[in-house]
């Protein structure tokens, strides 16, 4: 099951379920536009998303399901049900939360990556909040550790507005596995230092699919009362 992805830029394709690009079409067009970019690999969210894009383009993708669940505040592929789904729809690996919090119906971790390399045949992408996380992963087979959720969870790193390129290293320095940045990734120059510090391949979303995003950015430059 093991899965080497390219050394190169994946592009999240996803969109809010209220925002004006929900919807399988539009996710179809962002993932054909980022493969004629040269994007190597696709991240994209439910079994909708995943199948018609799987149908558009042979990159590899990392599937993942969010859904959010009372009482648990893991929403990232929580559960074997979700990771099955992704796993009929079509993608190559499945990405899913890899922090100790609570998981939906007494779920663990352990279990669903067992799950997922016995039933499912397919390797793991670990999203973590810190080296911790990464650590246990590992440990527990996860093919890939990214830095996905590092900034956005109470126990792990703090938050910050640019990539966490100091848990990169340590996670490059520390994991035996490949190690995928993503998170805040805005720039090239970000993207060019992780590479430096032997990130296995970069993974962006807002900077390149959420045109809301973008243009709040430039909204932001203009001067008060222009």
């Amino acid at each position: 099951m093991t899965m080497m992805l390219p050394r190169g830029i994946i592009v999240s394709c996803q969109a809010t379920e209220a925002g004006p690009l929900a919807g399988a079409a539009f996710m179809v067009a962002m993932a054909r536009a980022a493969e004629w970019g040269g994007a190597v690999g696709i991240r994209a969210n439910s079994p909708e998303d995943i199948a018609a894009i799987r149908a558009a383009t042979h990159l590899p993708i990392i599937g993942l399901y969010k859904i959010h669940t009372p009482g648990s505040p893991v929403y990232i592929t929580p559960d074997c049900e979700a990771a099955a789904a992704i796993a009929r729809a079509g993608c190559d690996l499945i990405a899913l939360d890899a922090t100790p919090r609570p998981r939906p119906n007494g779920q663990t971790l352990n279990a669903l990556i067992d799950y997922i390399h016995a039933e499912l045949r397919k390797p793991v992408m670990a999203d973590c909040s810190c080296l911790e996380d990464a650590l246990q992963a590992e440990a527990m087979g996860a093919e890939i550790v990214a830095t996905t959720l590092a900034g956005y969870t109470a126990h792990g790193r703090p938050p910050i507005e640019e990539p966490d390129l100091e848990l990169l290293a340590e996670m490059v320095a520390h994991v035996r596995v490949p190690v995928v940045a993503e998170g805040r990734y805005h720039d090239p120059a970000q993207v060019a230092r992780a590479f430096e510090l032997g990130a296995a391949a970069v993974v962006i979303g807002n900077a390149i699919t959420n045109p809301q995003w973008l243009t709040r950015r430039y909204v932001r430059a203009v001067p008060s009362g222009a």
